[in-house]
């Protein structure tokens, strides 16, 4: 991982037993298979967004698993690429929620930008086969990128969308932070409880309440 402040944070894992297997497994995986994102998008999140900046974290599970999709942001795609069915879904709630038409581009880079970190918990996959690179040794990675942001001072809001993402709740000082969650905004849950749950205005909200600025959730519709 090339040099930025998380790094200092994040050291220690480099020197554990599992990131050298998982390390390993990827560079295997990606001499045999296609493996999404490129090599050199897998931490953009941590690239985008530096530690010092972070307002919020939305979790996503797997990168997109299709050609040309995924770039190192959950959720996000490059632009120019249509963007999947969640989010489409998360583009309509943010309408509903706070009146802006959906953006031309499913990009997200300009979320995290603004210290929006935009974290999957495995942050690499093999085309076409979800969830293949999960149990590899990338969530203990996250889980430790979740446990040092839940150190920080400052207020941080956590977006915990489906089950897999309300499971690092308790790994979240609540007496800092504050958690957004509803279920996940794919189409097999989006109408269970995501559509209507208001997330972008209720971040912006109780950033506010803690003297932090908005998050400008406005993306291009050029």
């Amino acid at each position: 991982m090339a040099k930025t402040d998380w790094n200092p944070l994040l050291r220690s894992e480099f020197n554990q037993p599992y990131w050298q297997d998982l390390m390993e497994f990827v560079h295997q995986e990606r001499r045999q298979h296609q493996v999404f994102p490129p090599h050199e998008e897998v931490f953009a999140a941590l690239h985008l967004t530096p530690f010092e900046s972070v307002k919020a974290v939305i979790l996503g599970q797997d990168p997109y698993h299709g050609p040309g999709q995924a770039h190192g942001l959950c959720f996000s795609v490059r632009p120019g690429v249509p963007a999947p069915p969640s989010l489409k879904n998360i583009f309509a709630e943010m309408e509903t929620d706070l009146g802006f038409a959906p953006p031309s581009s499913g990009s997200l880079t300009a979320w995290a930008e603004q210290g929006v970190l935009l974290l999957n918990t495995t942050l690499t996959v093999r085309a076409r086969q979800a969830a293949s690179h999960q149990g590899k040794g990338w969530e203990q990675f996250t889980d430790k990128i979740i446990e040092v942001v839940s150190q920080k001072s400052d207020r941080v809001v956590f977006v915990l969308w489906g089950s897999s993402a309300r499971r690092k709740k308790p790994m979240i000082d609540l007496s800092r932070h504050a958690v957004v969650e509803s279920p996940h905004p794919s189409p097999l849950s989006a109408h269970r409880g995501f559509l209507g749950s208001q997330p972008f205005s209720k971040v912006n909200r109780l950033l506010e309440e803690a003297g932090r600025s908005p998050i400008d959730w406005r993306l291009s519709t050029e």
